[in-house]
């Protein structure tokens, strides 16, 4: 495996990389908790696109055939199927899908910059929560980011000082 003074390229690509991920994961957190609290509070709508209503709307979600009214503001619904009474596009649904796959794509970023700087586990564990619980993403992307950018560092000055001491080559 090669060592990270080797990798500098990768790691520049890989700190650049997670942070873009952080904030969009973060982002589409934020939207999901949003669509969440519309769905499971009192109000029970989810947003819809392009149906009868119009451009966007909030359409009612209902409790299915035979499940009680608190169900709605279980998510999963207690194995009670959630209606919902909207036409058009499920923007609900399409921001649940789409955080999943780019907590994913969050997380291969993570993992690829804690391994190419080769830290500690803790922090690819604070990395990966980070995309699970709303607005750690960018409480830990700061710190993450500015200790990635001084790992980077010293090892270009590590590169530096082992070039400079190299002897040069000779002449014919």
């Amino acid at each position: 495996m090669p060592r990270p003074i080797e990798q500098l390229p990768q790691i520049r690509t890989a700190i650049t990389f997670y942070r873009v991920m952080s904030w969009v994961t973060g982002v589409f957190l934020l939207l999901l908790v949003a669509e969440m609290v519309l769905k499971y509070s009192p109000t029970h709508v989810e947003v819809f696109a392009f149906g009868a209503s119009g451009p966007l709307a909030l359409e009612a979600v209902v409790p299915g055939a035979g499940c009680q009214w608190y169900s709605l503001f279980v998510p999963g619904g207690m194995g009670c199927e959630i209606v919902s009474l909207g036409e058009g596009v499920n923007v609900s649904l399409a921001i649940l899908i789409v955080h999943g796959w780019i907590y994913v794509v969050y997380l291969l970023a993570s993992f690829r910059l804690w391994s190419l700087l080769r830290w500690p586990f803790k922090r690819l564990f604070a990395m990966a929560l980070g995309g699970v619980v709303p607005f750690l993403s960018f409480f830990v992307e700061r710190p993450l980011h500015r200790i990635a950018l001084a790992d980077l560092a010293r090892l270009e000055a590590e590169k530096a000082a082992r070039s400079a001491a190299a002897p040069a080559p000779q002449e014919a």
